[in-house]
Parts: C-alpha cells; structure tokens; sequence
C-alpha cells in the first residue's frame, strides 16, 4: 500500500522524478499515444511517404474531417498518432516556425532544424507544473537540399531519425514488416506499397481507400502531395490490400 500511494504522489507531480528515474507523466502521455490508430513514415531514394490510418468509425462521419496528416511547409509533412487536439497545437506551432524562418532568412526551414524546434517546445511541457506532456507523436518527414529525411517526435521532446517507422496502434508489429521489406534503393511507389502493406498486416480484413491518408513529398519538386481516394484505390488494388466489399456492406 505504501508502494502504490508512493507512485501515485509522483504521478500527481508531472516535474518530479521518481526514486527509480522515471517521470510517470511522459509515460502515460507515450500509453495515450499506443491507444491512437496507426502513422507510418518510410523514406526512400525518391523522397518521403506518410500513411496514417484514419479508421472510420460510423457510416455518418465525414472521412476528410479525420485530421492525422498535415503540411507542415510545402518540402514537410506531418504525420500524428495519439491525442489529435494535441497534434494540432504542435502543428500549428510547426507551421509558425517554418513561416518565420521563411521570412527572416528567406529559405524554407530544414526538416532536422523543424523537428528540434517541435520538440524542443515539447520538452518544456515536461519541466513547467501546471501542465501536462502532450499525448501525440508525430513523424515529420520532407527534403533537405535534396535528400529525403524522415524524423520522430516523443512525448518526452527527444527527437528521432528512422529510415521507416509507424507510431501510434501495433507499432512494433508494423515495424517488424518495414525491417522485413525495407529496401534503402526502393522508389516512391515502393515506398507507399511497404506502408500499406504494413498496414494491413495488422489488419486481417484489409484496408479501405476512404479510411486511409496517402501523401508523399518527392526529391525532384520538394512539394507535400495528397494522393486522392482513387489513388489510394488503386494502389491498395494492385497490392491486393482492399477489403472486401461484401464485409463492408455488412459492418456498415
């Protein structure tokens, strides 16, 4: 009994460390994050592709207005997995940092020098009392110079750089599939094949166009792209990833 209203205490105190090193609050915010449906990031030699899994849940929701994939600047996307309020304070933030680097120095901001910054204001929210960290991991991906970079942001503001990565649902299941497949010389179309893919190996029913976000960010015109519903289709097509229509008709 001693034990638990001992952690509970430290729980209480988002800024205190306990005896063992650990700041319970950063934990849990990483726990809300495992609880949001799945992002994957996977750079190859042609530039970067996100995928996040919207799932939608009810025949009455509007699909676009399921937020897990944004433009951060036009050479940076951002994917998310987690709390998706959470995500749009730190986006809003992102695009703000990029906008004045744009105006100050007049160039488009780094994909590393974005990320840092994003979680640099992370980190703060795991020193000031009165708050809480944030709940959401993002993937930041786009083109430095030329050459694709792919990054993560944690909820204890420690940034990551990955060839191919999934947040959010099932992460160490989908990433088992991008270090079975990934190839470093692997084009955009393979890219976004690898993500799908790893996708729908966590889901045994397959994968609809509708409940999916594509975009990709190339290495020849640096531009943040949205693949549209008949794209994704016929991707999901030729990699035999749809889902049955007979099923769909009888979820719904």
């Amino acid at each position: 009994m001693q034990g638990q209203s001992q952690q509970q205490a430290y729980d209480r105190g988002i800024t205190i460390f306990s005896p063992d090193g650990r700041l319970y609050q950063v934990e849990y915010a990483r726990e809300a994050v495992k609880r949001g449906t799945a992002s994957i990031g996977v750079r190859t030699s042609d530039g970067v592709v996100l995928v996040a899994d919207k799932r939608i849940r009810s025949p009455l929701l509007v699909g676009t207005s399921v937020e897990k994939l944004h433009k951060a600047d036009d050479h940076i996307g951002i994917a998310s997995a987690g709390h998706v309020a959470d995500a749009r304070q730190l986006i809003d933030y992102a695009r703000r940092h990029a906008q004045i680097n744009r105006l100050r120095y007049d160039e488009p901001i780094g994909v590393e020098t974005l990320t840092k910054a994003v979680t640099d204001n992370i980190q703060q929210y795991t020193q000031v009392g009165g708050a809480r960290p944030f709940g959401v991991a993002l993937i930041i991906g786009g083109i430095d110079d030329g050459q694709p970079r792919l990054f993560e942001t944690d909820p204890s503001g420690t940034p990551y750089e990955w060839k191919a990565l999934a947040v959010g649902a099932n992460r160490s299941d989908i990433e088992d599939h991008l270090k079975e497949n990934y190839q470093e010389e692997m084009d955009l179309d393979g890219g976004i094949g690898l993500a799908l893919n790893g996708l729908a190996s966590v889901n045994e029913d397959g994968l609809r166009p509708e409940g999916l976000g594509v975009t990709t960010i190339d290495t020849e015109s640096e531009q943040y792209r949205v693949l549209d519903e008949s794209e994704v289709e016929s991707y999901l097509s030729e990699h035999d990833l749809l889902a049955d229509e007979t099923e769909t008709e009888t979820d719904e």
